[in-house]
């Protein structure tokens, strides 16, 4: 599953990629973000990768005694990779636990700037694509659209003042990841990152957005389909409803 834990040299900072077929990818984000200051650990989940991502980390865990991997039957969604990642990197002892793309459309220099945000007093960062206006590179006119429009539609049906709902690209501090109920979150796909962000939010915990840059991937293939904003549209709904019902039970 990963390499030999030492409790006297852990980091505070791990970084989890979820991958499925990103060997295109894969050894360069892994250097990127090994070669980073400050230190940043790595969890990639890996979803049994029929084009050999699996075997390429192993290999790198040679050279990088940081980097670790759980390694899964199959491509099981987006959402159970992260809770399975959360619930590693609680059991070590990780202070600051990130989520970031394996694909290069989250800039691993951000991770710095998202860490620092939590380091400064937020409980969680999100690295925004749209708090300061739209900033996407290379994404067709529709999927930007559709994606921004997505926000304002979480803003608007929720009361969650996040610009970019649908973000992948966070730094949760422990203390969050504790509070919520890992195993009552339901979403896999792209609602999972609304459900992580709206209960955080509803627990009371302070959210910063930090803006940044999204690049679109140039190698690999998208995971991204039309079922997963379906999942999101009627998914918001639905956790609002929820929430809702949870108050007047109260």
């Amino acid at each position: 599953m990963s390499n030999f834990y030492n409790p006297d040299t852990v980091n505070t900072r791990i970084v989890i990629i979820p991958t499925y077929n990103e060997k295109e990818n894969i050894e360069n984000i892994i250097r990127y973000v090994a070669g980073l200051q400050p230190a940043f650990d790595i969890l990639i989940i890996e979803d049994n990768s029929p084009d050999g991502t699996g075997d390429i980390i192993e290999g790198l865990q040679k050279e990088f005694a940081q980097l670790h991997m759980i390694r899964r039957t199959g491509k099981l969604g987006l959402g159970t990779a992260y809770i399975t990642g959360f619930k590693w990197c609680l059991a070590q002892g990780y202070e600051y636990i990130f989520e970031m793309d394996a694909d290069f459309s989250h800039n691993p220099d951000d991770l710095i700037r998202l860490y620092n945000a939590c380091a400064s007093g937020a409980d969680m960062s999100i690295g925004s694509r749209y708090v300061t206006g739209v900033n996407v590179v290379n994404w067709p006119m529709g999927r930007v659209l559709m994606s921004y429009f997505a926000s304002k539609y979480v803003r608007f049906v929720t009361g969650m003042k996040i610009h970019d709902a649908t973000a992948g690209f966070v730094c949760y501090t422990r203390k969050v990841l504790l509070a919520i109920d890992l195993d009552k979150i339901r979403f896999k796909g792209y609602a999972f990152q609304i459900e992580m962000k709206f209960t955080a939010w509803t627990l009371g915990f302070k959210l910063k957005e930090v803006p940044i840059i999204f690049t679109d991937r140039t190698l690999g293939t998208s995971k991204m389909s039309g079922g997963i904003f379906t999942e999101a549209f009627l998914g918001v709904i639905t956790m609002k409803l929820r929430s809702l019902f949870r108050k007047k039970r109260k």
